[in-house]
């Protein structure tokens, strides 16, 4: 990897021994392979030598040679010795020789080990918002990707190319990299950004999961020489997108959702749609409302790859809220949606509904917002991701399918994917595949990370009253200065739904 590539790296912990180079991993795996054939002597002789015990000695020697198997093993990996871990080391090291020497020999043991795991410790990726802006101009290049807004998610780092024009979003984390959907940008830039990409990953002694791929890019990860490991593709669900042009709610495969429609019509429910940045503190305070009422992890932000962060802060640009009041005028729901490709595509980042809201809110909304993107002009909208959507439609499901069918509802609690796709299916638009791509003997280890991304709660902050932060100037956007929000009592639409 070239200077100029590394430059596109944010900064990280300072670098005091690289391994990344062919002759230094081969010295790892020889000094791997001999310090296990001599644990394997050691232990098999021991019977033969009964003072060894009584003195220690072969404890010490066992943890001396498993730390030595520990260090040997991150050097086969690549993974190199910041500074800040070669200090931690020494003194975790120093602690468990004189810890050994006053006779604390399990504690001793023990430290000697941990240092040996601490001075190859695989280094992690730091979130990036400084690039928030370089981020915004590429996801408005980009065109044809529901999930590419998610790049601006506040947990993700960023590797960009040389020119600037193409970027990976990706989070580094217990010596994996986990790349988040497809690249960014220019779509001629995304060969060679990916193998760069692959060699600071290399370089680092990460192993790449790319989490989210489309099918058009599956080829860009799958070729083991470039990227520098064997990534196999596995299927995980599909985008669900609405072409917004020919959507039209006729025919028989529709009527549950012109049902659904019709009863918040019925009910005297009336929509807008408002940019997050151009939000006033009453407004704010409402939505806010809403979004602590409705549900039990609305005080707690989750997710990775797929969805956004800090809602109702105004933090990002291109973020659109379709708001839904009764008749009485009181926020009953809303919906969250990130754009791209200058307002060609809309994503739906997440739905919020006060408990007891009018049946039928939510898919009000979505139709609302896709009568509103055809209104500015946009092409697609993607309301969700259906995850595993050939097994909930599958009633003659093989036992392996049953298993599975089990393992997804034992995360109900979290998120209810079988209620999501039954949902999704009221549109007919289910689109490409998505998958996650990774090496199969690393799954234990890949699942852990991924879960810990896609689950693992953050506290949420809400901020009451506008922050700008980027313009935004996407699709228009009903502007709090030139349409009031309806009165109490007002059945006005300022969208309209495209057939009742």
């Amino acid at each position: 990897m070239d200077a100029a590539s590394l430059a596109t790296v944010p900064a990280g912990p300072r670098v005091m021994v690289s391994f990344d180079s062919r002759p230094m991993r081969w010295i790892g795996t020889v000094t791997l392979v001999g310090a296990l054939a001599l644990l394997t002597v050691m232990v098999a002789c021991d019977h033969r030598v009964g003072e060894w015990y009584s003195t220690s000695r072969l404890s010490w020697s066992l943890s001396l040679l498993l730390a030595a198997m520990l260090v040997a093993r991150g050097i086969r990996m690549g993974r190199p010795v910041t500074i800040s871990h070669a200090t931690s080391a020494m003194g975790v090291l120093f602690t468990g020789v004189g810890s050994h020497l006053l006779s604390s020999e399990l504690l001793g043991n023990g430290l000697v080990v941990g240092a040996a795991v601490i001075l190859v410790w695989p280094m992690p990726s730091r979130p990036d918002p400084v690039a928030l802006p370089r981020i915004w101009a590429l996801i408005e290049a980009t065109q044809g990707d529901p999930l590419a807004p998610f790049a601006m998610q506040s947990m993700k780092s960023y590797y960009f190319n040389t020119n600037g024009d193409a970027a990976i979003a990706y989070r580094a984390r217990l010596g994996f990299a986990v790349v988040s959907g497809d690249p960014i940008g220019a779509h001629n830039a995304f060969p060679k950004l990916a193998s760069d990409f692959a060699a600071m990953c290399n370089s680092r002694g990460w192993r790449i999961i790319v989490l989210g791929c489309s099918e058009r890019w599956l080829k860009l990860w799958q070729k083991a020489g470039v990227i520098g490991q064997s990534l196999r593709p596995v299927p995980i669900g599909r985008d669900v997108v609405v072409d917004v042009s020919r959507f039209n709610m006729v025919g028989r495969k529709y009527r549950n959702l012109r049902q659904a429609v019709r009863r918040t019509h019925n009910a005297g429910i009336t929509t807008e749609v408002v940019a997050e940045q151009e939000l006033d503190s009453a407004l704010a305070h409402e939505l806010a409302e809403v979004l602590n009422a409705s549900h039990r992890g609305a005080h707690a932000e989750r997710g990775f790859s797929m969805i956004l962060d800090h809602a109702l802060e105004g933090r990002y640009p291109g973020i659109k809220l379709i708001i839904a009041r009764d008749r009485y005028g009181r926020l009953q729901a809303f919906h969250r949606y990130a754009t791209s490709g200058q307002g060609s595509d809309v994503s739906l980042d997440v739905p919020w509904r006060r408990p007891g809201a009018p049946n039928g809110v939510d898919e009000r909304l979505s139709v609302d917002m896709i009568a509103y993107t055809k209104e500015k002009g946009g092409n697609r909208l993607s309301l969700a991701f259906a995850a595993f959507p050939e097994i909930f439609d599958n009633k003659n499901r093989s036992p392996i399918e049953t298993i599975y069918y089990g393992l997804i509802h034992l995360g109900h609690s979290l998120i209810k994917l079988e209620s999501l796709y039954r949902y999704l299916r009221k549109f007919h638009s289910f689109d490409q595949r998505r998958y996650v791509l990774l090496s199969m003997r690393h799954i234990p280890a890949a699942l852990l990370v991924l879960l810990s991304l896609e689950f693992v709660p953050r506290r949420r902050h809400l901020r009451q009253g506008p922050r700008t932060t980027l313009g935004d100037n996407t699709m228009g956007g009903t502007r709090r200065g030139e349409h009031e929000r309806p009165k109490r009592g007002t059945t006005d639409l300022q969208v309209r739904t495209i057939a009742s």
